[in-house]
């Protein structure tokens, strides 16, 4: 069981609130590109992760899509036994980015219980999900500032970043 408390109100009400701060310091982080922003963001995101159980939120998988690439369509498609073409059709759409989506949320394969029936096959954007492991975070904080308002986790690695943004 998660010791961080998973209310998704509160983290829309709390993102919401706090987004101009996050701003502000991504702003400054995207300027300056501090070398230690990845090992601390890490370290941040380990220590959420020992607090943290995705599968009693799951929120991710019930409100956003996935960009879902060529390589991921034929890798379900096989899962499926499907021609790439019939599984782009039957689940996926292109959005105005030019990106395939899900046509629906909560996403297709998220089960009951929060497990994914694709797990082995989920698309890349999904296993690298909540992106606060990867590398040259600063490249990706205008998607980590949205991810605040959808995952418990990421508002956490943020909030406990602001309380070192002296360190940066």
């Amino acid at each position: 069981m998660s010791k961080i408390k998973i209310d998704l109100e509160l983290l829309r009400q709390n993102a919401k609130t706090t987004e101009t701060a996050t701003k502000e310091l991504f702003t400054r982080l995207k300027k300056k590109k501090p070398k230690q922003l990845d090992s601390i963001v890490h370290t941040l995101h380990d220590e959420v992760f020992e607090d943290l159980d995705c599968l009693e939120c799951a929120n991710c998988c019930k409100s956003i899509s996935p960009i879902v690439i060529d390589k991921d369509i034929e890798r379900l498609a096989k899962q499926f036994r499907m021609k790439p073409s019939e599984f782009i059709n039957q689940y996926l759409y292109m959005d105005n980015e030019n990106d395939y989506v899900f046509k629906e949320t909560p996403c297709p394969f998220l089960m009951p219980d929060n497990y994914c029936m694709v797990y082995e096959n989920r698309p890349r954007a999904c296993r690298e999900y909540p992106h606060t492991d990867r590398k040259r975070i600063y490249q990706i904080l205008d998607l980590t500032l949205k991810n605040t308002h959808y995952c418990p986790a990421v508002y956490e690695v943020v909030d406990r970043l602001k309380k070192k943004k002296e360190q940066l």
